[in-house]
């Protein structure tokens, strides 16, 4: 590993490399933040699957990627004299020093579950009290989002006092789901119909936020979780899938029962 030095070096050579590219390269003197942040998403989402592989070279790469981000709107930043990253490394570290009052401050606490109620409740108090809750959840993606602001509203002691408890709920939205598209299927007119799928809707919502909810009191990562599941999908279907085209059959034409053959297959290979 690197020392501090070597480490400080390396930050400002990609400070250095920055300033040039964005001096030199048209494509580097064409970008703002708003280009930018599609690409950042992106490279977000990669780092995402880099961890999710298990990929220590990959993760490596891939944070890379994001940090030149960070540097790259903090140069944004400089040139419309708004902050640069000086402000961004200050900030972030002030923060940390006002989330972590039992690091360096006084205050004790007794666990990990302690330190989250103490960082929801100072986030409340900054800025004056403007804050809210549930704030810095509104651009996530949908199950992140449901996840993050459940974790959240726990953070202040809004959630379950027994998780089992949460079963029945789990149970009830359920109930109330498939009620719902029963009516819908019972209609008698497309305006009846529209209703009850609209209602339908809304209760599928409201079950998938109740199984969200399970899996977060059971402390399982709902996007993790679902992210290992399409993988192993991905994994079982194109093994079907090229199954299929070696014996030169066309998905299309195939029996469900044919598919689940390869299907079954796959699954006792481990895949």
């Amino acid at each position: 590993m690197h020392t501090r030095e070597e480490k400080l070096e390396a930050f400002g050579r990609l400070l250095d490399i920055m300033d040039k590219v964005r001096e030199q390269c048209p494509w580097d003197k064409k970008q703002t933040f708003e280009s930018l942040r599609p690409q950042t998403v992106e490279e977000v989402y990669e780092l995402g699957t880099a961890i999710m592989d298990g990929n220590r070279e990959e993760i490596s790469k891939e944070l890379g990627d994001v940090l030149l981000h960070v540097v790259f709107y903090s140069r944004l930043g400089e040139e419309e004299q708004a902050f640069d990253v000086a402000d961004v490394c200050n900030r972030i570290s002030d923060k940390l020093i006002y989330r972590h009052p039992h690091i360096f401050g006084d205050v004790h606490v007794e666990d990990a579950d302690q330190v989250i109620s103490n960082w929801e409740m100072l986030k409340t108090k900054e800025k004056g009290g403007n804050k809210t809750v549930l704030e810095g959840t509104r651009g996530l993606p949908t199950l992140l989002k449901a996840y993050r602001m459940q974790d959240k509203a726990r953070g202040v002691g809004f959630d379950w006092k027994q998780r089992e408890d949460v079963w029945e709920k789990v149970q009830e939205e359920l109930e109330e789901y498939k009620a719902e598209l029963a009516a819908a299927a019972a209609a008698e007119s497309e305006e009846e119909k529209k209703a009850a799928m609209e209602r339908a809707e809304a209760e599928c919502g409201d079950f998938l936020f109740s199984i969200i909810n399970a899996a977060r009191l059971y402390k399982i990562n709902p996007d993790n979780a679902l992210d290992r599941t399409c993988e192993k999908f991905r994994r079982r279907f194109n093994y079907l899938e090229e199954h299929t085209i070696r014996e030169g059959r066309d998905l299309h034409q195939m029996s469900l029962e044919e598919m689940d053959t390869y299907w079954d297959e796959a699954k006792k290979l481990g895949l």
